[in-house]
C-alpha cells in the first residue's frame, strides 16, 4: 500500500480516542439482571445517547434502542431490517448502499446525489460519524451491542447532519473477562427468486488480564427476485437495441462479506483504549426496482447493472480520568470506494420522441461514429465515488452523580468525495465525444470537500432531587467547496450558435454550448465560449484542476488561477430540556432544540449556492416503567423546518438544489414492551406524523415564498411532505415455553405496517408535468414474519418465514430522468421489500 494511503490511517489511530471501555460489561450486567428477575424483555438498557452511559429510562430525549438480544431474535442483518422496526424512520433507495434516511417526516425527496445536500440524519459507528453523501453505509449487523435511534434535532452533541435525528450502531467490545465465541449459519429461498444464505462468526480472546482481542467475520448472499425479461427498444432513423444477451431470471443478487477486529487494552485502573478496524465489501447486480406495467417483478435492462461498494474504518478510542472527571478523545478514518454501472436507456427513449422534429435523439445530438453514421443513442453510466473522512473529538465530562454536571468538547471533521460520472455511448465518434474521452457523451469529474468545526457543551442542574434542567449550546462553522468539470465535449472549430438546423456540423457531442468544454476557463479567465466569440482567440485552456477531466468549468478564477467554488457559514445551535421524575420509574420531559444541515455548492455553476436549513423542535415526552412487567415510552412533538433544502432534476435532467419554503411537522411516537406472564413478551412501536409545507413551493424560484401567479406554483401551501407515511407501526409477540429442561422452544410473530405516502413533493415542474402524480404514491403495506425455534444448551435452531403473505411493500418509486414520466411515455419503477422468504438458521456459542 502506498504511503499516502497509510498516512490518514495512522493519524486516526495515533491521534484519537473515544468512549468505549465498559459498554460490553454493562450489557452483560443488564442481561444477567434481567435473567435473574425472570424477565429478559424489561431488563435495563444502557445507552450512550447523551455521551454518557445512562439507563434508557433516565435519558430525557426520544430514543429507541434495539439491544443484542432483540437484534438476534428479529434476525436483523442489514439496513432494511432495522429501519423497518423504527416507526419514525423512512428512507429512499435504488440499490443497496444508496439509501437516504429521514426521521420524523423531515423529507423533501430527491436528496442523496453525490453533489447534493448532506443528509439530514447522522449515522455513527460507535463514537465515530460515518454519515456519507449519496448513500448510507449498509453495515452488516452481527455481534452488535445495540442500535440507538435518536429522534429530533441532536445539534448540540452531534452537530451537522443530525438535524432530524441520529442513528448509532454500537459494537460489542473486547472483554478480558473470558474466552467466548460463536457462529451462525442460514439458508433461505425467496418466492419467485433464488436461494440465499449467510455465515457469521465471532471470537473474543483475552490475551492477558489487561488485553483482549475480538474478531468478527461474515458472508451473506441475498437471492435475486427481479427478472430482466427480453425486450427491444426502437428509435427514429431505423435504430434499435435488444437485451437478449443479458436477459435472465433473478437479476438482482447481492453478496456482502467483511469483518471487524478490535483490540481492547486496560492501560490502568482509570484508562482504557480500543483500536478497531471494520471493513466490508458489497457487490450487487441488476435492478432493484421493477416496472409494474411489465408484470410482477419484471424489468427491461439493456446493459449490465452493478454496484460495488467497499469501505473500511480505522478508529482508536481512549477514555480516562483526570481526578474524578472523564476525559475522552475520539477519532477515526473512513475510506469508501463505490463503483457502479447503470442503464440509462429510458432517457434515450423519452428524448428520442421529444426531438422527433430533428430526426430523434441521434439527429439532434449528432450521435455519430467516426464515419459519420448515426449510432443507437442509448447511454450507460459508469460511475465512481471515492469518499474519505477524518473526524476528531475531544470531550470532558464532570462526575455524573453530582447535582451540577457538564459535558463539553471540541469537534473537527473533513470529508471529501472524488466524483466520476461517465455517460457512455457505444461507437460514439471522437469528434462528438468529450474532448480526449472517445465514447463519452457527458462527463462529471469533480472533487468535493466539506469541513466542519464545532465547540459544544451541555450543563445539567438538579433543581430538586426529582427536577433537572439541562441547557446546551454548539457553536459551529462549515466550509464546503466544489471544483471540477461537468458537461459535454466541444469542437472549437465550429461556430457556437445554438440555432437549428446546423449547417456546419457536426457541432459537438451535445449540440449545445452551455455546459462542458465550452464553459472551461482559459488562461486569461474567460471561458472558451467567450474566447471564440471574442476578438482575441490566442489564449489556451487552463489545465484540469481534477485529474481525469479535459479542463475545468466549475471553479472561480482568482489572481490568475482556479480555486474551488466555496460556501461557508457559522452559527449557534441550542437545546433546553426540563425533566421531572414524579415517582420511581416515571420520567416526564420537555425539550426545545435546534438542528441544522450545512449549505453547499450546485454543480451547475450558473445556479447559486444553497443555504443551510434549520429544524426547530418542541417536544413533550415520557418514560415509564411499571413494576417488572411493562415499559412504555413516547413523545409528542412539533417541528418547524425553515427554508428546507430541496433537490430535484431540473433542466436537461440536471440535479439542482435550492432552498424551499418552511414546513410544519407534528406527530406522536411511542413504544412499549410488556411481559404479562412468564415466557410471553409483547412489544411494539408506532408513529403518527403530519408534515406539510407552510408556503407555496415555486417553479421558477424555489427559494421564494411568493410565486407571483398560480401558474408558477409547483406545490401549494399545505402540501404533505413526501416519503414518510402518515402512520407506521411494528409489533412483536414472542412466547418461550417452559419445559423444565435445557430445551427452550419458542414461537414469534412480527407485524409491520406503513400507510401511503407521496413519492415527490411537486404537482407541477418546469416542463408542466406532474412528478407527484406521474411517479405515483407509495401504497400502504403490511408485512408479517413468523419464527419457530429452540435453544438447547449452546445450540440454537430456527425455522422462519419473512413477508409471509408475499406483500409487495414499496419503499421507493422513481423515474430515471426529469422527463421520464408516463406522460412522455416514460417508465416508473418500484423498489419493494424482499418477497416471501422461507429459511432455517442455526447457531452455536462456546
Amino acid at each position: 500500500m502506498r504511503r499516502k494511503t497509510w498516512t490518514p490511517v495512522m493519524v486516526a489511530l495515533l491521534g484519537s480516542s473515544a468512549l468505549a471501555g465498559t459498554a460490553l460489561a454493562q450489557d452483560q450486567q443488564q442481561k444477567e439482571q434481567a435473567e435473574a428477575s425472570g424477565n429478559e424483555a424489561i431488563g435495563d438498557i444502557i445507552v450512550t445517547a447523551q455521551k454518557r452511559e445512562e439507563s434508557l429510562q433516565n435519558v430525557p430525549i426520544s430514543v429507541q434502542a434495539l439491544g443484542t438480544q432483540k437484534l438476534e431474535q428479529l434476525n436483523v442483518s442489514d439496513f432494511n431490517d432495522y429501519t423497518r422496526l423504527l416507526p419514525s424512520v423512512a428512507f429512499q433507495t435504488a440499490t443497496p448502499g444508496t439509501s437516504t434516511v429521514y426521521i420524523r417526516g423531515v423529507a423533501s425527496g430527491g436528496d442523496g446525489n453525490h453533489s447534493g445536500s448532506l443528509p439530514s440524519v447522522g449515522f455513527y459507528l460507535d463514537e465515530q460519524p460515518i454519515t456519507t453523501i449519496g448513500g448510507t453505509l449498509d453495515i452488516h449487523i452481527y455481534d452488535i451491542a445495540r442500535i440507538e435511534a435518536l429522534s429530533g434535532p441532536q445539534g448540540t452533541l452531534y452537530g451537522a447532519s443530525s438535524e432530524a435525528g441520529t442513528i448509532r450502531i454500537i459494537t460489542n467490545k473486547p472483554n478480558t473477562a473470558g474466552f467466548e465465541g460463536g457462529f451462525d449459519v442460514e439458508a433461505n429461498t425467496v418466492r419467485k427468486g433464488g436461494q440465499g444464505g449467510k455465515v457469521e462468526g465471532f471470537v473474543n480472546v483475552p490475551l492477558n488480564d489487561m488485553i483482549a482481542l475480538r474478531a468478527v467475520g461474515f458472508y451473506q448472499h441475498d437471492a435475486g427476485f427481479i427478472d430482466n425479461v427480453p425486450a427491444t427498444r426502437n428509435f427514429l432513423g431505423g435504430l434499435s437495441i435488444n437485451n437478449n444477451a443479458i436477459a435472465k431470471k433473478d437479476f438482482n443478487e447481492v453478496d456482502t462479506y467483511g469483518g471487524r477486529l478490535a483490540l481492547g487494552i486496560d492501560l490502568s485502573d482509570d484508562w482504557t483504549a480500543t483500536a478497531s478496524l471494520f471493513g466490508q465489501d458489497q457487490k450487487s447486480k441488476g435492478s432493484f426496482g421493477y416496472e409494474e406495467r411489465l408484470g410482477d417483478l419484471k424489468v427491461n435492462r439493456f446493459f449490465p447493472e452493478n454496484n460495488h461498494d467497499r469501505w473500511y474504518q480505522a478508529a482508536l478510542t481512549v477514555q480516562g480520568k483526570i481526578g474524578n472527571w472523564d476525559l475522552t478523545y475520539a477519532g477515526a478514518y473512513l475510506d469508501r470506494k463505490r463503483n457502479s454501472s447503470s442503464d440509462y436507456t429510458d432517457y434515450a427513449e423519452v428524448y428520442d420522441a421529444l426531438y422527433a422534429d430533428y430526426g430523434g435523439l441521434a439527429g439532434y445530438f449528432y450521435y455519430q461514429d467516426n464515419a459519420g453514421n448515426n449510432v443507437v443513442p442509448v447511454q450507460r453510466i459508469e460511475g465512481s465515488d471515492h469518499f474519505k473522512r477524518v473526524s476528531q473529538e475531544l470531550r470532558i465530562a464532570s462526575p455524573s452523580e453530582e447535582p451540577f454536571r457538564i459535558v463539553g468538547g471540541l469537534f473537527y471533521q473533513r470529508q471529501s468525495n472524488l466524483i466520476h460520472q461517465d455517460y457512455k455511448v457505444d461507437n460514439l465518434g471522437s469528434a462528438v465525444s468529450v474532448n480526449g474521452f472517445p465514447g463519452t457523451l457527458w462527463l462529471t469529474q469533480q472533487r468535493r470537500v466539506d469541513r466542519d468545526y464545532a465547540i459544544f457543551g451541555e450543563a445539567s442542574y438538579d433543581i430538586t432531587p426529582t427536577l433537572t434542567l439541562t441547557g446546551g449550546l454548539r457553536g459551529y462553522k462549515f466550509d464546503n467547496t466544489l471544483i471540477g468539470f461537468f458537461g459535454f465535449g466541444r469542437n472549437p472549430g465550429i461556430d457556437p450558435d445554438d440555432g437549428r438546423p446546423f449547417t456546419a456540423g457536426p457541432f459537438n457531442a451535445a449540440g449545445s454550448s452551455r455546459t462542458g468544454v465550452a464553459g472551461c476557463y482559459t488562461t486569461d479567465g474567460r471561458t472558451l465560449r467567450e474566447v471564440i466569440n471574442g476578438s482575441n482567440n490566442t489564449v489556451s485552456l487552463l489545465p484540469a484542476a481534477v485529474n481525469g477531466s479535459p479542463c475545468t468549468n466549475l471553479a472561480d478564477f482568482k489572481n490568475g488561477k482556479l480555486v474551488p467554488k466555496r460556501t461557508k457559514d457559522d452559527g449557534v445551535l441550542y437545546r433546553l430540556n426540563l425533566n421531572w421524575k414524579p415517582a420511581e420509574g416515571k420520567l416526564l420531559y420537555a425539550t426545545w432544540s435546534k438542528g441544522f444541515r450545512p449549505g453547499g455548492i450546485n454543480r451547475r455553476g450558473t445556479v447559486a449556492p444553497y443555504d443551510p436549513d434549520f429544524l426547530i423542535n418542541y417536544e413533550l415526552g415520557w418514560k415509564t416503567t411499571w413494576g417488572n412487567t411493562l415499559r412504555w415510552n413516547g413523545a409528542i412533538f412539533q417541528q418547524k423546518w425553515k427554508q428546507f433544502q430541496f433537490s430535484f432534476l431540473g433542466e436537461n435532467s440536471f440535479t439542482e438544489i435550492h432552498n424551499g419554503p418552511n414546513a410544519r411537522i407534528r406527530g406522536i411516537e411511542t413504544d412499549f414492551t410488556w411481559n404479562p406472564v412468564v415466557g410471553l413478551t409483547l412489544s411494539g412501536s408506532a408513529a403518527y406524523i403530519d408534515a406539510k409545507t407552510r408556503q407555496d413551493l415555486c417553479i421558477a424560484d424555489t427559494g421564494s415564498t411568493n410565486c407571483g401567479t398560480a401558474d408558477n406554483i409547483s406545490s401549494p401551501r399545505g402540501t404533505r411532505l413526501p416519503i414518510t407515511p402518515r402512520f407506521k407501526f411494528s409489533g412483536n409477540v414472542r412466547y418461550q415455553f417452559e419445559t423444565g429442561s435445557d430445551l427452550k422452544p419458542y414461537v414469534q410473530g412480527v407485524v409491520s405496517h406503513a400507510s401511503s405516502a407521496a413519492s415527490d413533493i411537486r404537482f407541477v415542474d418546469s416542463s408542466g408535468n406532474s412528478p407527484r402524480l406521474g411517479i405515483g404514491r407509495l401504497p400502504p403495506w403490511t408485512t408479517a414474519d413468523f419464527m419457530l425455534g429452540t435453544a438447547w444448551r449452546k445450540f440454537t435452531a430456527e425455522l422462519f418465514i419473512q413477508n409471509a403473505f408475499d406483500e409487495r411493500a414499496q419503499i421507493t418509486r422513481y423515474v430515471q430522468c426529469g422527463q421520464c414520466l408516463p406522460v412522455n411515455n416514460g417508465r416508473t419503477y418500484a423498489v419493494v421489500q424482499t418477497p416471501r422468504t422461507i429459511g432455517i438458521r442455526a447457531g452455536y456459542r462456546f
